[in-house]
């Protein structure tokens, strides 16, 4: 195993790390893994605590999902989508635009960064094809993340994944937003206050912006930053007063992580566009959608020599392995009323994060919602990496953590076991407590 990890580390680079830090802390080996666990070497078996980036929302090597996957194997792995179709692509399509009332059409890409940046292109060329041609800047909110690419991340405002990038990306402009502990604090229900403020930045910004984008609900590279639904809704409904694209980020929040199917149900709203990754294959296989109105698809539908044609290309678009997953996720989220069975999971996480900071005093800002639960760290100082060591100390006591910074928080498999959570929580306490 020495000899993997040599390996390792003379050839790969992983992502989202300074390489320099695997010196000390050793990337584990994984041998398998299997409902709420990673398998390690030499036995050991660790609680995936935030579900693998966030998609492994049915727990790993889910049953049906196998079964799904090795059917779909026997006819056919992938074939272009371009003048092709299929039974696994049409049915997802089908489901997917059951999602909501209005958004009917559907387009895949493989992953969250790829699908934001299919809806920003599509927003810009339809004002292209409407005669809007002032209108193409982008509104998103502060603390916002939405992707790697560079489209993606001009609209993104968390410094440490864009600062060193800015002489590639684009200006946008960011605006304020209410933060909440989660569904029983009051400015979940009203922002009357705060959105006095917030409609002063956005008024300037009316003529010429195309889209404003979202992570509905919870920002999740923010620290999981969680705001009001009331703010969500009166954004809506200013961007449908000022004729502006409301682009939903659901990749990370979407497919009931929130206690809903979707997030922006929270507010009851519906975007122009609706983006779609991680938890739609469960973790299994890279795969996003974007939905979007009739409206948007009709602007586009016209004879070739016209010239108003999207011409997106993604070679894996539609990929039949991930179909085949994506369309039985969907069938296990409603058969098994997921969703319902999140906002419990979710109760009780919080209590358990109350009992923590109760018994370590070390953990500020508790917040929660459906299956996401998170806090900050208090810090002895400004530049300290606490959280990167109770990462190390979980890990040893069995528990991925992997906080945000000095932001611990739990986004496990939606069907983990309260017994299992229960040794999470005492392994959480314990890392912090050492």
């Amino acid at each position: 195993m020495s000899t993997l990890i040599a390996k390792d580390h003379a050839h790969l680079w992983h992502p989202c790390a300074q390489m320099k830090d695997y010196e000390i802390f050793k990337p584990l080996i994984v041998t398998g893994a299997k409902g709420s666990y990673i398998q390690l070497a030499k036995g050991k078996k660790i609680i995936d605590a935030i579900s693998s980036w966030w998609c492994k929302s049915l727990g790993h090597q889910h049953p049906q999902l196998k079964k799904k996957l090795l059917q779909q194997i026997e006819k056919f792995e992938h074939v272009i989508l371009a003048n092709t179709t299929n039974e696994v692509i049409v049915n997802l399509s089908e489901k997917l635009a059951n999602l909501t009332s209005d958004l009917k059409k559907v387009m895949y890409a493989s992953d969250g960064s790829c699908v934001i940046e299919m809806a920003m292109k599509m927003s810009v060329h339809a004002r292209i094809i409407e005669g809007k041609t002032k209108r193409k800047n982008f509104i998103a909110l502060k603390n916002s993340f939405h992707g790697e690419t560079i489209g993606a991340m001009s609209v993104s405002d968390v410094g440490i994944y864009k600062d060193p990038y800015h002489s590639l990306v684009f200006k946008v402009d960011f605006i304020d937003v209410p933060y909440c502990s989660g569904i029983d604090d009051p400015i979940w229900e009203n922002c009357d206050e705060a959105w006095e403020s917030i409609i002063k930045q956005l008024e300037p910004l009316s003529e010429k912006a195309t889209a404003i984008i979202v992570e509905p609900i919870i920002q999740a590279a923010g620290q999981m930053r969680i705001y009001s639904k009331d703010f969500l809704k009166k954004l809506r409904n200013w961007t449908k007063k000022n004729d502006i694209h409301l682009i939903a980020d659901e990749v990370m929040t979407g497919i009931g992580r929130t206690g809903k199917m979707l997030a922006s149900e929270h507010a009851n709203i519906t975007p122009d566009f609706l983006c779609l990754g991680k938890g739609l294959t469960a973790g299994w296989l890279p795969l996003s959608a974007l939905l979007m109105t009739d409206a948007i698809y009709y602007l586009f539908y016209d004879d070739y020599e016209n010239g108003n044609n999207f011409l997106h290309s993604h070679t894996f678009s539609g990929n039949a392995l991930a179909a085949s997953i994506a369309l039985e996720v969907l069938n296990i989220m409603k058969k098994d009323k997921m969703p319902e069975r999140v906002l419990e999971l979710g109760k009780v996480m919080f209590n358990m994060f109350l009992e923590i900071a109760d018994k370590t005093k070390k953990l500020i800002n508790i917040r929660g919602i459906g299956g996401v639960v998170a806090a900050d760290l208090i810090l002895a100082h400004e530049k300290q990496r606490l959280g990167y060591d109770i990462y190390q100390k979980a890990i040893r006591l069995g528990a991925l953590l992997r906080p945000l910074g000095n932001t611990i928080y739990w986004a496990p498999p939606f069907n983990i076991e309260i017994a299992v959570l229960t040794k999470l929580k005492n392994i959480t306490q314990q890392a912090i407590e050492m």
